[in-house]
This record gives structure tokens, C-alpha cells and sequence, in this order.
């Protein structure tokens, strides 16, 4: 008999997609540039003064290329821009515009009301237990050996 049991990471998972489905859903409600849960997620993982492309897509857990397109899509969009590296003469820094740190801030807000919402539903104590839980260093991942 096969367990009904879900593992943490696709619990995870669902919870990451929660917290994504009520942001898109109110920005989009808000009258926001309509942007894709990869786009979001870039947003989420973009240093304040700007971050390489590949960075990003480290970051992402995505190729190159996936970042690459988000970019370009929120470039289009008025949102991100791309500025000269100090560091590197062949890289580019991608930041987010006036426009895009409006919007960054806006979807903060965002959260923090899904968060709330999430603590009338499952408990503030619950919400709590998770987030000290998270912000434990978990250290790297085991080998496979171990």
C-alpha cells in the first residue's frame, strides 16, 4: 500500500504556490502590470542594487536563458532596466526601475497581508513555528551517503 503521506518538499511547494497565487491574483486585482510566477520569482531574488543575469538564474534554480526571458519581458515592461557592472566590462546589472520598486514594494504589502490571512487560518502561533523554522541555517545538504 502506497502512503497517502506528502513529502516537506512537496508541501513546500504547495505553500510557495499559495503565497504566489494570492499575489498575482491581488496585484492583478490592483490594476499592476501583470507578471508570471518566474518573473515574480525574479523579482523576489533581485539584490536592492542590481544582479547579474546568471545570478539570478543561480538563484532561480533556472537556466540562463528561462532568467534571461524573464528579464527581457519585465525590461518590456517598464519594470527592470539593465546598467553596467562596475565589477565586470563584459557582465550587466539588472535592477528594478522606479516603476519596479513601486511594484516590488506593493507586492510586499501583499505578502504580508497573505501572511496575516494565513495566520486567521492556520493559527499566529503555527505562522510563527514555520517562519523560525525556516530562518533556522539548515547548513548544506547532506551526501547521499550520509
Amino acid at each position: 500500500m502506497q502512503s497517502t503521506r506528502r513529502n516537506l518538499p512537496q508541501l513546500f511547494s504547495d505553500a510557495r504556490r499559495w503565497f504566489e497565487e494570492g499575489l498575482l491574483t491581488a496585484l492583478e486585482e490592483a490594476g499592476a502590470t501583470p507578471v508570471s510566477p518566474t518573473q515574480a520569482q525574479l523579482f523576489a531574488v533581485l539584490d536592492d542594487h542590481g544582479t547579474t543575469v546568471s545570478e539570478l538564474a543561480r538563484r532561480m534554480g533556472v537556466t540562463r536563458q528561462t532568467a534571461h526571458q524573464a528579464v527581457h519581458g519585465l525590461v518590456g515592461a517598464g519594470l527592470l532596466e539593465q546598467a553596467p557592472d562596475p565589477s565586470s566590462a563584459r557582465q550587466r546589472l539588472i535592477r528594478r526601475t522606479e516603476e519596479g520598486e513601486r511594484a516590488h514594494q506593493q507586492a510586499g504589502v501583499i505578502l504580508e497581508r497573505l501572511e496575516e490571512q494565513l495566520a486567521e487560518r492556520i493559527g499566529r502561533e503555527a505562522v510563527d513555528a514555520l517562519r523560525a523554522a525556516l530562518e533556522v541555517p539548515w547548513g548544506r545538504p547532506p551526501s547521499p551517503r550520509a
